[in-house]
């Protein structure tokens, strides 16, 4: 076997998202076998910083190469054509990894020997919606480092930990239905991911904690082969619990945007959940193991390395083949140009609808305000009523009581006699007369 000087290219290398992964541990296998891999990208970040402590050399400029490579493996239409144009004569394996991102739009090029899509969908746009001939487009399932991703322990009869695993995710989206299916049925949920500032350097550490993991693509191919059930989830929609029943359908379409077709729903994922199965889930975890390891996609990736340099380049001028591309891809990239005022427009929008919130929410802490301190006189008039109506009772009794009194003494006989001596006119008079008489004070 020859050793290949192979260039890597990639749309970013700085967040650890699919191509980026991708082409982290193909690059790793490569040096691995004694080839010497570079990797090229105009965006920089921890996936570079990884490949170079791995001593692969990584650039943003391909004039600084020394030497051309053997072979360039791309992975995004424009880093693919600027490696193209840098290296006219060396041949290209053009790979696509997605349905949806513009990145992923195939280049036309007459250094391309071979095309590359990871799974069905990918292969159904290369062929149905950009014309690429079928005899020209390899279909390479994706993979996972069976090394760095360990069996864990076996899985408990019912899940008590699951993970959202998805860069898309954040805990106000659609991980709110996820949390209530997972809520009803006693299941601790977290999320891992950079959109909910918890960036993963270590996956392979993190998903042995999980029973169940919710993630789509190559992060639920992961999931699978430690163990975790997996259910199909991204920001776009959800798909089912992976069994051994679907699961050679599922892989086909890279567990992905094809399958990703319900509604986020609390009780979809809810019967999702319900199907949680131990032997099913370690039975797929068999599969994924036996079937999905990098080193022999690996293997089929140099075999197709080895066929591009050997075969001849195809019909067409490679600058005419340029021009076209460039003028695909121009209207784009001028609309990007507006881009910034538009921007600029709407974060004034945002800014005015906060100014207008924050106003709005003042006026109703005030009226809160308010309303409190108005309930709470309310509170203090109620307590001040209640006691004027316990004295009131009180004071009832307390007469009640003294007219009780005044009818004992009333019934007494000597009252009875003073009352008719003093109801006859001349002893009556005369009585008064004495009493108050009796009862003036004397003179000094």
């Amino acid at each position: 076997m020859r050793t290949l000087c192979v260039l890597l290219t990639n749309n970013s290398l700085a967040n650890r998202f699919g191509s980026e992964t991708y082409l982290r541990d193909v690059a790793l296998s490569l040096l691995r076998r004694g080839h010497r891999p570079v990797a090229f990208s105009v965006v920089h970040g921890a996936v570079a910083e990884e490949l170079r402590r791995a001593t692969i050399p990584v650039v943003d400029d391909l004039t600084r190469l020394g030497q051309p490579p053997d072979v360039i493996h791309g992975h995004h239409h424009l880093e693919t054509l600027i490696a193209a144009l840098t290296f006219p004569d060396v041949p290209i394996v053009h790979y696509c990894h997605g349905w949806i991102p513009w990145e992923e739009k195939p280049l036309r090029h007459p250094s391309i020997r071979r095309y590359v899509a990871v799974d069905e969908v990918c292969a159904d746009r290369l062929i149905h919606e950009e014309g690429i001939p079928p005899d020209a487009v390899e279909t390479l399932f994706n993979f996972v480092d069976l090394a760095r991703f360990r069996p864990r322990e076996p899985l408990p009869e019912r899940p008590r930990r699951a993970l959202v695993f998805s860069n898309q995710a954040t805990p106000d989206g659609y991980v709110r239905q996820i949390s209530a299916a997972c809520a009803g049925q006693g299941i601790q949920l977290d999320i891992a991911g950079v959109n909910a500032g918890n960036p993963v350097d270590a996956p392979e550490a993190l998903l042995i904690q999980y029973d169940m993991v919710f993630a789509k693509a190559r992060a639920a191919l992961e999931a699978m082969a430690v163990g975790c059930a997996v259910v199909l989830t991204d920001a776009i929609g959800c798909g089912p619990l992976v069994t051994r029943q679907n699961f050679d359908r599922l892989r086909a379409r890279n567990f992905g945007v094809r399958e990703l077709c319900q509604r986020h729903d609390a009780e979809w994922y809810a019967k999702q959940i319900a199907g949680y199965d131990t032997g099913d889930a370690a039975a797929v975890t068999e599969r994924v193991r036996a079937e999905a390891g990098l080193e022999p996609a690996v293997d089929r990736i140099v075999a197709l390395y080895e066929q591009a340099i050997d075969s001849p380049p195809a019909e067409g001028c490679a600058g005419r083949a340029a021009a076209s591309h460039l003028h695909k891809v121009a209207k784009p990239f001028k609309d990007a140009g507006s881009l910034g005022f538009r921007l600029r427009v709407s974060e004034e929008n945002v800014r005015l609808a906060r100014d207008e919130r924050d106003a709005a929410n003042s006026e109703r802490t005030a009226l809160i305000g308010q309303l409190r301190a108005v309930q709470e006189y309310v509170k203090n008039l109620e307590a001040s009523v209640t006691a004027l109506e316990t004295s009131l009772e009180s004071a009832r009794q307390h007469t009640a009581m003294l007219e009780g009194t005044i009818a004992q003494y009333r019934n007494l006989a000597a009252l009875r006699l003073r009352d008719a001596v003093l109801r006859l006119p001349v002893l009556g008079s005369t009585a008064r007369l004495a009493a108050r008489a009796l009862t003036r004070t004397p003179e000094r």
